[in-house]
């Protein structure tokens, strides 16, 4: 935002997201409210950034179309909430689709093994979903780091779980590609060497892996 801001747009952005975008975007444009003042004062801005920006929270379902798109939007398995939290049944983690007239791709974001993400992917041309690491690898990183020292038993059996069910292990990945039938997929997510995942994800999923790299185009 702070970018675009200072970019000198001042045509109308809307962001759509999940339950949460709204404030967190107001959370955002407090702290733009500064270097906002400093710049209309200066005369290089003439638009406040609060009428640049408009965030609106969504549900599932379609959430937006016009003569180019339509995506949609479905609830993926990032969040597991125990009830009595702060979180449970506030906020969501949804995956989105993109359908245009030659193309439809998918962004998972961070989601765990998900049926909903499956369905919501059946025959996109692109599929571009996070992976992570294996659970022993990840905890080998943890104790190298020094962080898994730091934290109670329990947390540490959290930090496991939440590896294992609220992200994507590659032959997770694999399957849930290859159940959707998509014609291509793009892992994201870390910065850890992504072709022994790759490889992972090949042994269940038949179609074309690529890893991604800043300014690819598809």
């Amino acid at each position: 935002m702070t970018a675009v801001y200072d970019a000198n747009r001042t045509s109308l952005v809307n962001i759509y997201g999940p339950p949460g975008t709204a404030a967190s975007v107001k959370g955002l444009l407090e702290f733009l409210s500064v270097s906002s003042e400093i710049r209309i004062s200066d005369g290089t801005h003439t638009v406040p950034a609060t009428k640049v920006f408009i965030a609106h929270d969504t549900g599932v379902g379609m959430i937006f179309q016009d003569a180019n798109v339509k995506v949609t939007a479905v609830e993926n398995s990032h969040f597991h909430f125990p009830p009595g939290s702060p979180g449970y049944g506030k906020y969501k983690s949804y995956s989105y689709r993109f359908d245009a007239a030659d193309r439809s791709v998918v962004f998972t974001g961070d989601t765990g093994p998900s049926e909903a993400v499956a369905e919501l992917a059946k025959g996109a041309d692109l599929l571009v979903s996070e992976i992570t690491n294996p659970v022993d690898e990840y905890k080998a990183q943890q104790i190298k780091s020094g962080r898994w020292q730091q934290w109670t038993p329990e947390e540490q059996t959290a930090l496991l779980r939440h590896h294992v069910e609220e992200h994507l292990l590659p032959d997770e990945l694999g399957k849930l590609a290859a159940r959707a039938g998509v014609k291509a997929v793009v892992l994201t997510h870390l910065n850890d060497d992504y072709v022994p995942f790759a490889e992972e994800v090949e042994k269940h999923f038949s179609g074309q892996v690529l890893i991604a790299k800043d300014l690819m185009e598809f």
